[in-house]
């Protein structure tokens, strides 16, 4: 309390010592029984373990020594947490009684779902959206991570589902030094519109697939050559 400091007198007076106590919060029961006199010791009921009693509180908190108010306090975040981690601020909670330690705060974490980035783990995974001419010939394309864009080499040849690992560019391991990876995994994308050329291409590829699903050759490298005019491979 502002007012009277967490004592929860009014202002100019004092608590007095309780006389049910005398002071030490604690009062003596006897008991007799045909075992003989047993003595105990419980709180005392009158000032419930304070050992003094207020006789004039303090108008502002009622005696309570307590009052609610709001404030702003700046956290800081380690790297590495994850969803439900927890940060404990020490003294940073509810007020101690009569002026006492304050308690610690407590703050769970929730974090945000990032547009196209996954975690698993320390690990960030992504899918990476490429076109048939640059799974067929190969590509070098920039891929997004954490720390911005890097390239990355694409082979001739990769098939949907192919995984490229990027080593450290994952998530702060927590409390300890280092970073996970960055699976990238690729999904070839069919376009569902093609234009005349294009069309042309794609039947002329059909045409000369053998009963294993390759072309000869000679055709498939001169198909390769207009594909990636084409598409810009």
């Amino acid at each position: 309390c502002s007012l009277c400091h967490g004592i929860g007198c009014k202002p100019g007076s004092q608590p007095s010592r309780c006389p049910d106590c005398d002071g030490t919060g604690q009062v003596r029961r006897v008991q007799q029984s045909i075992f003989g006199r047993f003595v105990s010791t419980a709180t005392c009921s009158r000032c419930h373990g304070e050992g003094r009693i207020i006789t004039e509180s303090c108008p502002h908190c009622k005696g309570t020594g307590k009052e609610k108010c709001q404030r702003n306090i700046l956290v800081k975040i380690p790297p590495g947490v994850d969803d439900s981690s927890r940060i404990r601020l020490s003294g940073e909670g509810q007020a101690g009684a009569r002026g006492g330690a304050a308690g610690d705060l407590y703050i769970i974490l929730s974090v945000k779902q990032h547009n196209f980035f996954t975690r698993d783990g320390d690990n960030i995974l992504y899918e990476l959206p490429i076109n048939f001419a640059q799974a067929a010939l190969g590509a070098e394309v920039e891929v997004p991570t954490l720390e911005g864009e890097t390239k990355l080499q694409i082979p001739a040849g990769s098939q949907t589902g192919t995984v490229f690992r990027l080593k450290g560019q994952g998530v702060s391991h927590l409390n300890r030094s280092g970073r996970g990876d960055q699976l990238v995994t690729l999904f070839v994308v069919i376009p569902d519109k093609l234009t005349e050329q294009q069309r042309q291409l794609f039947q002329e590829l059909a045409d000369t697939l053998s009963p294993n699903n390759m072309p000869p050759t000679k055709k498939w490298k001169g198909w390769l050559d207009r594909v990636r005019t084409t598409f810009g491979a």
